[in-house]
């Protein structure tokens, strides 16, 4: 353990980050909410390399931002632990396995069509129930330590349940205004933990200046030059800019961007979409699919590397932008107030999405219900590995599935 900018942080190696997030890129089924619960049972409780409130901070910030939320905040544990290289292996290594399956769709490679494969999929939806369970229950116990802080997070329920589209962000705002008010100046102990951007301020700075500048310029460079290649950045790029709530609201505004044009073709587009679903690491991985699918060129492995780095890289850069900002904010103690209601919220945001999509997705028979509880029995009273725990539910998916 040593000391980055004032706060106590475990720095490794960027070798140790790749592999540690490859892992994870392999085998984090479920979509976005059950990422972050497989980054807490590896990065929180199995390494330790940031502590609970810091992880909650962290995901809170992440939701505020445009962009995929949890690949900015498995971008930010890689920079925390071994800087701007260390970050980018922890993208590339859990990104890009999903990414090269989902080009290998687009090229015609259906892995869950018949039975087996819808089996294989419905036990990775289980998995996914059994991984966001795990995770509520340890957020729960290190973050809702009173009833103030409970009656946040079964607020935020309501506020996601009840608020649409963008309720997981009201939720985290409704957090954050009621543990400004609740806690007040109350939370004034010195704050021993916090976000190691490892950046400056003037790189903060730059990058937001990039942000806006790919985000107005590219539309101007697109009818200067009539090009294909600019077309498809900027259709992914401003897809990825305006994603605020989640992963699955980019599905409309990629719709819009390539449907719409002609691109691709809307039953192709959401067979795509589908099988997307089933894969491990990020659900933006989806652009990889349309760019090598889209009919101009440049399409294939070019088209889906244009769409993959395009749709990500704003959120990528406007993370950049806030981290460095964030440890002198979150050190006044109205700001710690605000931040200990925004965390109770996360619990609550999390404990929704374990319901709705995820729940009710996945536990469709007594039979499914009893395999997801066997899972969650496995990480919970066994500690058993993740990758097990997707390996044991599949398996009884599947067997399920043939009788």
């Amino acid at each position: 353990m040593r000391t980055v900018e004032g706060v106590p942080v475990s720095v490794g190696s960027v070798r140790e980050v790749f592999g540690a997030f490859l892992k994870l890129g392999l085998t984090s089924f479920g979509g976005p909410i059950a990422h972050l619960g497989y980054f807490r049972d590896e990065f929180v409780g199995k390494r330790r390399w940031i502590d609970d409130a810091s992880y909650a901070d962290l995901v809170a910030l992440c939701q505020f931002l445009p962009g995929p939320a949890s690949s900015q905040v498995g971008f930010a544990l890689g920079l925390m632990r071994a800087g701007p290289m260390g970050a980018m292996a922890a993208w590339s290594a859990f990104t890009l396995p999903s990414a090269a399956i989902m080009i290998a769709i687009a090229y015609g490679a259906d892995l869950f069509s018949g039975p087996h494969g819808s089996s294989l999929a419905h036990g990775l939806k289980l998995v996914a129930v059994a991984i966001v369970a795990h995770a509520v229950l340890g957020m729960a116990r290190a973050l809702l330590p009173d009833r103030a802080t409970g009656t946040i997070a079964v607020v935020a329920i309501a506020a996601v349940v009840l608020g649409g589209p963008h309720g997981q962000l009201a939720a985290i705002a409704l957090g954050t205004v009621v543990g400004f008010a609740a806690f007040g100046r109350a939370d004034a102990a010195p704050q021993r933990t916090g976000i190691a951007a490892r950046l400056s301020r003037a790189t903060a700075i730059a990058c937001l200046l990039a942000f806006f500048a790919l985000l107005l310029g590219l539309p101007l460079l697109r009818a200067m030059t009539g090009s294909q290649s600019v077309a498809l950045a900027d259709a992914f790029y401003r897809s990825g800019a305006l994603v605020f709530g989640g992963g699955h609201v980019v599905l409309p505004l990629l719709q819009a961007e390539v449907v719409s044009t002609g691109w691709i073709d809307a039953g192709r587009f959401l067979t795509g979409y589908g099988a997307a679903q089933a894969m491990p690491g990020p659900l933006f991985t989806f652009a990889a699919f349309i760019g090598a699918a889209v009919g101009p060129e440049p399409n294939g492995v070019a088209g889906a590397a244009i769409a993959l780095v395009s749709v990500f890289l704003p959120g990528i850069l406007v993370l950049l932008a806030a981290l460095p900002f964030w440890n002198s904010i979150r050190a006044k103690p109205s700001a710690r107030a605000a931040l200990r209601g925004a965390n109770a919220a996360v619990v609550g945001v999390l404990a929704a999405a374990l319901y709705d999509p995820i729940w009710t997705s996945a536990v469709l028979s007594p039979r499914d219900f009893l395999v997801a509880a066997a899972g969650f029995a496995a990480l919970t009273a066994w500690n058993a590995p993740p990758w097990t725990v997707v390996a044991g539910v599949c398996m009884a998916a599947m067997a399920f599935g043939a009788t």
